[in-house]
């Protein structure tokens, strides 16, 4: 008896948060109904979601930056169903795949330098690959991050962790695994100086608070791990595949990776999937001989429909220009931001690359709204935010979020596809919200007094 996945969601899909509460995670259920984001989306389509009622909602968050090319897009879409009714020889696990040596023939040439990929399921895996393989080609055992990072929740990825809220009750991590700070070359340098370091990874623009390092320091670090002997592993996780108006974000500062890691967008949305780029002297020394040719994989990790979604997601970004799309609409986007922080107090500063930007707020200089802020700092630090995100979605159906556990940043990395409309859209909604955050007492300060009674409350109970 087929399954009929369109009774099923028609009869069922006002019982998400009931079943996702009774047999997932009630308290991702909690905290969405306490900041009003417990929305019935029922369909995506670009940049855009729509609820019961067919309201259109704008994407800021793109599934944290997997819908580079936006929700269900026709060619990926196209791609999967010839995939899927090709009957094709899928993971004859004892050969080789076809699908797999032309994603890799197509992502290789836009990575410079770098001639050999692995694939696998997930940023967090390709991560974990990073850290074997870098071992493996140096026999070195030490691992260098940067504080503030995040390359994943694995534990090997965890254990590169710059943020110790993800890291509180799953130690032990791994031995080997240090970090130094971002964006400080002396320190990478001490630290590198030992001559046992296997490889420094970082992220070219760190997710976690958008933070963008000096001209100089990716350029610089690459020079310092080749003088040390160590591999530069760069994690495009989030930046890479156009985020940031180039292809990498790495390509900003001209500077040449050991190691490149790909995920999120190259899955167009649909299929996980993970991808590890280097050098092929640094590929022969791990996959050596023919005994050791599967001494590395992953069982999914060079599935049919994986490998399509990419070759359609690289087609989508070059066919629709999505690259220059999100250079010039994200330059817009950053200018109509920044235009904000000399008239309001509570915005401080607005940073960016492409469609990945930073509104970072911080402590204004009146007295009546230092006071205010000083409520939600002491609650809950980063609880401001909330004050912008919630209206942002209850009055503009704008969906956004805070860029990090603490922080008083809120992250936009929506979809490529965003046009000028959106663009008006944005603008519109911060500049109202913004401007209502800074009158006190006021609507939005209510709101800022319930969430800190509700975080105070958690906090009294979890101690």
């Amino acid at each position: 008896m087929p399954i009929d996945m369109n009774a099923i969601l028609a009869d069922r899909s006002a019982e998400k948060y009931d079943l996702y509460d009774r047999h997932l995670n009630s308290q991702m259920v909690r905290m969405l109904k306490t900041i009003g984001f417990d929305r019935g989306y029922v369909r995506g389509k670009g940049a855009y979601l729509y609820d019961r009622e067919d309201n259109r909602y704008l994407d800021l968050l793109s599934g944290f930056g997997v819908f580079a090319v936006g929700r269900n897009h026709p060619t990926v879409i196209g791609a999967l169903q010839q995939t899927l009714t090709a009957e094709l020889p899928n993971l004859v696990q004892m050969d080789v795949s076809l699908l797999s040596g032309l994603l890799a023939e197509r992502l290789l040439p836009k990575l410079r330098g770098l001639d050999k990929m692995f694939f696998c399921n997930s940023g967090a895996e390709a991560v974990e690959a990073a850290m074997k393989f870098s071992r493996a080609a140096t026999g070195r055992d030490r691992i260098l991050f940067c504080d503030h990072a995040f390359h994943g929740l694995t534990y090997g990825a965890l254990s590169l962790n710059g943020d110790d809220h993800f890291r509180d009750g799953f130690g032990p991590l791994l031995p080997y695994c240090e970090s130094v700070p971002f964006n400080d070359l002396m320190a990478l340098d001490r630290a590198l100086a030992a001559g046992d370091v296997a490889a420094f990874i970082v992220e070219p623009i760190q997710g976690k608070g958008v933070n963008i390092p000096d001209d100089d320091y990716l350029r610089e670090a690459a020079r310092l791990c080749k003088r040390h002997g160590a591999l530069f592993v760069v994690d495009e996780i989030q930046t890479g595949i156009g985020r940031t108006g180039k292809f990498l974000a790495i390509d900003h500062w001209d500077a040449e990776p050991d190691m490149v890691l790909l995920a999120k967008a190259l899955s167009g949305g649909f299929v996980p999937v993970g991808a590890v780029a280097m050098k092929k002297p640094t590929f022969n020394k791990i996959f050596d001989r023919m005994d050791r040719a599967v001494v590395h994989g992953s069982t999914f990790g060079k599935t049919d429909i994986a490998m399509a979604a990419g070759l359609a997601t690289l087609q989508v970004i070059e066919d629709e220009k999505l690259i220059e799309n999100a250079a010039s609409i994200g330059e817009g986007i950053r200018a109509d931001l920044a235009a904000l922080v000399e008239p309001h107090e509570f915005v401080k500063a607005v940073r960016g690359k492409g469609l990945m930007i930073a509104i970072e707020f911080g402590t204004p200089k009146s007295l009546s709204l230092k006071a205010a802020w000083a409520l939600l700092e002491q609650a809950n630090k980063g609880l401001f935010c909330q004050l912008i995100t919630i209206p942002l979605l209850k009055q503009h159906r704008i969906l956004s979020q805070v860029a990090g556990y603490g922080m008083n940043v809120i992250k936009l990395i929506p979809p490529l596809t965003l046009n000028e409309e959106d663009r008006t859209w944005i603008r519109r909604g911060f500049e109202q919200v913004v401007a209502d955050s800074h009158r006190v007492p006021g609507a939005i300060w209510d709101l800022g007094r319930t969430l800190a009674a509700h975080s105070l409350k958690a906090r009294s109970s979890a101690a």
